[in-house]
């Protein structure tokens, strides 16, 4: 097996992981699948050659990891410059800046922003992610994004008409979440 096809695979191993993670209502449930995705689909760019791409998926896994335990400025910002670092830096062709600017999006989204806002400003980075996949001929990455653009899109859809009839599709994973977050945080009994 050659070293393309099996790049190819690892793509396509990223399209599975991926595929069910925009239905998550949970924030956190979300955040996790987009890691373990942004992992393997980094692996895969770098092994194409995309090392501008493979960059910013990897540091997306990390940052992403990060965003489910702090919401801080700092943090966001660290991450940012990196991207942009990276990203900028390993760029040979005018397409390679889509994804990281995509991926600057989704950092400030996964940051500073819940529910239906972070998945609308996902969707506008992964249109991003879905020109330079084809412009790659990355085949797994380019059915992953393509799946999320279509998947995401009708879940926000979704969730925006639950809205409009009054009715919050986050509001009892955000309750759970915030118990757990107490939770964790109290001190243990002595």
């Amino acid at each position: 097996m050659s070293l393309y096809w099996f790049a190819q695979g690892i793509g396509l191993l990223a399209f599975c992981v991926g595929i069910t993670m925009f239905f998550s209502r949970s924030d956190r449930r979300f955040k996790q699948q987009l890691s373990a995705y942004s992992a393997i689909i980094g692996v895969h760019f770098l092994l194409m050659g995309a090392n501008s791409a493979g960059s910013a998926a990897l540091l997306n896994s990390v940052r992403t990891q990060l965003a489910l335990r702090t919401r801080s400025v700092w943090v966001m910002m660290a991450f940012i410059i990196l991207t942009l670092s990276f990203g900028l830096g390993k760029a040979k062709h005018l397409m390679e800046l889509l994804p990281v600017i995509g991926t600057v999006a989704s950092t400030w989204a996964l940051f500073r922003t819940s529910g239906l806002k972070t998945r609308v400003i996902m969707w506008f980075s992964t249109c991003g992610w879905v020109a330079h996949n084809i412009w790659l001929g990355s085949i797994g990455g380019t059915l992953i994004e393509s799946s999320f653009l279509i998947m995401n899109g009708f879940n926000i859809i979704r969730f925006y008409r639950m809205q409009q009839r009054g009715i919050d599709p986050f509001a009892i994973e955000t309750q759970m979440e915030k118990k757990e977050a107490q939770v964790e945080t109290e001190p243990a009994p002595l």
